[in-house]
Parts: structure tokens; C-alpha cells; sequence
């Protein structure tokens, strides 16, 4: 009887986790369809640029896999934080910077309902919300920032588009939860710094990790497949030139 108590006890203190990914059942309908809608016109467009571009190049599809690979291997690490909530990576920055923020789009919401329906992980009535954050504004901020810091290095500009487009994401995840959830007494603006201080925490140290192992990556593509690298106009070619290839016109 005691343990059966104890169990009540606990379901009963059970709350939804606020996470990245933001939990099934969590958003009121009417917040969950919005999202959905402005989600939907930036996949649609992420499939014309993905068809356009495996197209234009048809050895890029190993390389555009594996930008999916990444970003559902690195979302799908849950780290604990606090109040009983969690964060994680989000690994859109690199198929971002490769193949257009669209078409890492299209690849996120892959990642995303793969993770809603093996690991439980988000939602599928939440999932227009979390596409719109980690595969809509994560990639568009990832590769404005590559692209505009580019003089600073390879290295630098992967780092710094990877690491401040997972803390895009975790922003506007906090915008979401306090447009649906504002504070009785301080409104939307109360209920956004608490969401961002739930976070912060955990979020920015794995943001600058993250940062960290998208710029490995990036140059392990570089040292064994630089012609896709090329091709999409994300490195020089080996003459030292930049490459204007129709791919790279297409990556957007």
C-alpha cells in the first residue's frame, strides 16, 4: 500500500517537461495549428531546393543524409537541467551551411517526427512548433551567419553559425512557450525570462560544444569529400577559386 501511494504521489506531482523539443499535448490547439502553418511553406519550399540540387548533383545525397544523420543523432541527446526539464544540441548548423536552411527543413521535420514517434521525444500535435524553431529558424540563422562571417575563417564562422543557431532555437522555443503560457501577473514578457532561465543553464554550454563538433565535422568533410564541399560553393575549389556552381545558386 505504501509503494502504491508513493506511485500515486509522484503521477500525481508529474508535470509535462519544458524541452527543445516541446512535449505532445503540451501547446493549446489553436498555438499548435499556427505553428503548423508557418511551418508548412518553408518545408515545401526545402523540397524544391533538395530536388533541385540532388538534381544538379547526385553524389551530394550521401552528404545530405548524413546532415540528417547528424542533426538526429545530436537532438536526440536529452541532457537533464533544471526544473525537471532538459536540453540538447539541435545539429542543424551543418546541413544549414551544406545544402540551404530549406532544405535542413525538410530534414528536420524528418529528425523531428522520427524522434516524436521512436523515442517519444516532442510531439506530433507540437511538431509544427518544434520544426518552426529547430529546422526553420536554427538553419536560417546558421547560414545567414556563415555566410556573413566567412571572412573570419572556415573554422570561426562554422563555430559561431553553429553555436548561436542552437541558442536561436532554444530563444524562440521560450517565445513559443510564453506566447501560449504568459504569466498571470507580468504576461508573456514574465513568462519569457522564465522560460529562457530555465535553459540557460545547460543551454549555453552545450551550444558552444556543439559549436565545437560541427566544426570537426565540417573539416573531416572537408579532408574526404571536398567535392560536394565545392559543388555547393562552401569552400574553394583546388585551384583556389571560389566555385559558382549552379548547386550552390540552388541552396537556398
Amino acid at each position: 500500500m505504501t509503494a502504491l501511494a508513493a506511485v500515486g504521489l509522484l503521477a500525481g506531482a508529474a508535470r509535462p517537461a519544458l524541452a527543445m523539443h516541446i512535449a505532445e499535448g503540451f501547446l493549446p490547439p489553436l498555438w499548435a495549428a499556427l505553428w503548423f502553418v508557418m511551418a508548412i511553406p518553408f518545408v515545401a519550399l526545402g523540397l524544391r531546393s533538395i530536388a533541385r540540387q540532388v538534381q544538379a548533383s547526385p553524389q551530394s545525397k550521401l552528404t545530405l543524409g548524413m546532415s540528417g544523420a547528424f542533426a538526429f543523432v545530436l537532438s536526440a541527446l536529452k541532457i537533464p537541467s533544471v526544473t525537471g526539464s532538459c536540453s540538447h544540441p539541435t545539429g542543424v548548423a551543418l546541413g544549414a551551411i551544406l545544402f540551404g536552411p530549406t532544405a535542413m527543413a525538410v530534414l528536420g521535420t524528418i529528425v523531428l517526427l522520427f524522434q516524436a514517434i521512436l523515442l517519444a521525444h516532442g510531439g506530433l500535435t507540437t511538431l509544427g512548433a518544434n520544426v518552426f524553431s529547430m529546422a526553420v529558424v536554427g538553419p536560417f540563422v546558421a547560414y545567414g551567419l556563415f555566410r556573413a562571417l566567412r571572412g573570419l575563417g572556415l573554422g570561426w564562422s562554422v563555430f559561431l553559425a553553429a553555436t548561436l543557431a542552437d541558442l536561436a532555437t532554444y530563444v524562440t522555443t521560450a517565445v513559443q512557450l510564453a506566447l501560449a503560457f504568459p504569466a498571470p501577473d507580468g504576461g508573456i514578457l514574465e513568462s519569457l525570462v522564465k522560460f529562457l532561465g530555465i535553459f540557460a543553464i545547460t543551454q549555453v554550454p552545450l551550444a558552444i560544444s556543439e559549436g565545437i563538433l560541427t566544426v570537426i565535422v565540417f573539416n573531416l568533410l572537408g579532408q574526404y569529400n571536398r567535392e560536394v564541399l565545392e559543388e555547393q560553393g562552401v569552400v574553394a575549389s583546388a585551384a583556389g577559386r571560389a566555385v559558382p556552381a549552379s548547386v550552390a545558386r540552388t541552396a537556398v
